[in-house]
């Protein structure tokens, strides 16, 4: 693999504190791990505000933080498409200041790096683009003042138009948290393609699979990894001819703890034999 370290989603895990973070993540044999940033209505902690002070403290190897924000509905496509990230109008100042707050924890964490979803982009010529493109720009702002970069996860939209919105956005601390597993979740093409259109500004990794939906108004399927229609194996590769050298974080979002563990634990076996 390379300098591409195999690490694990928090989240994923279903975990509320650090130790149990670390006892399931030494159970995995992995140091490294993208964490939930605790906001307290979002995948939160029991450490609550000391949180960040207990994981500095725990041994592990963090990569980066996320962001979930109050309030997003992921039951259907179209719940989410309403609520998702920046794009309902209404809740553009709160979720600021939520992005606020996690740019605070971001750097508590001792990290630079944080990730979200920024909801559904406008194409071109859809008079929302605008007010849209300047809320990601008010978000790039605010990180930048705090030495954060921004990493965009893919999913909602295809590759070209993630493309062409970072072209337009021209704002060097935003970047990519590449997942292709969502490419297919959500219908938004190849995820194979998209790497080789997005690599330059792909910023981490989450290592999902999955199949397409069949009715393009309901969610595709999350499988375990090398179940599904990415194409692990080529995904790595596309990734390492794409020249990215950051972290692999197996993301999985489907079953209880047990078995989710257990599917994350086949999938860091699985990464490990593709070095």
């Amino acid at each position: 693999m390379g300098s591409m370290k195999i690490g694990v989603c928090s989240w994923s895990l279903q975990v509320t504190s650090i130790p149990e973070l670390v006892s399931f993540v030494s159970r995995l044999e992995i140091r490294s791990v993208q964490i939930a940033c605790g906001d307290p209505h979002h995948a939160s902690w029991n450490e609550g505000d000391r949180m960040p002070e207990a994981a500095l403290a725990s041994g592990l190897e963090l990569t980066g933080a996320m962001l979930g924000f109050p309030g997003e509905d992921y039951t259907t496509p179209a719940t989410i498409k309403a609520t998702g990230g920046f794009g309902d109008p209404s809740t553009r100042p709160e979720r600021l200041e939520r992005l606020a707050w996690a740019l605070e924890r971001t750097l508590a964490l001792g990290l630079r790096d944080l990730m979200l979803h920024a909801g559904f982009i406008p194409e071109p010529g859809d008079s929302a683009r605008g007010p849209f493109l300047n809320t990601l720009g008010k978000a790039a702002s605010m990180a930048t003042a705090k030495g954060v970069t921004l990493a965009f996860e893919t999913g909602q939209e295809s590759a070209d138009l993630l493309r062409l919105t970072l072209d337009e956005l021209k704002c060097p601390n935003v970047k990519i948290n590449f997942d292709p597993a969502n490419m297919l979740l959500y219908d938004m093409g190849d995820p194979i393609r998209a790497v080789g259109i997005l690599g330059p500004d792909i910023r981490s990794v989450h290592v999902k699979d999955a199949f397409a939906p069949k009715n393009p108004k309901e969610w595709g399927t999350e499988v375990p990894l090398g179940k599904g229609a990415v194409g692990i194996p080529r995904f790595i590769s596309a990734l390492k001819a794409a020249g990215y050298s950051g972290p692999l974080c197996i993301e999985r979002e489907v079953g209880d703890q047990a078995s989710r563990f257990s599917d994350i634990r086949d999938g860091a076996l699985l990464l490990k034999s593709l070095a």
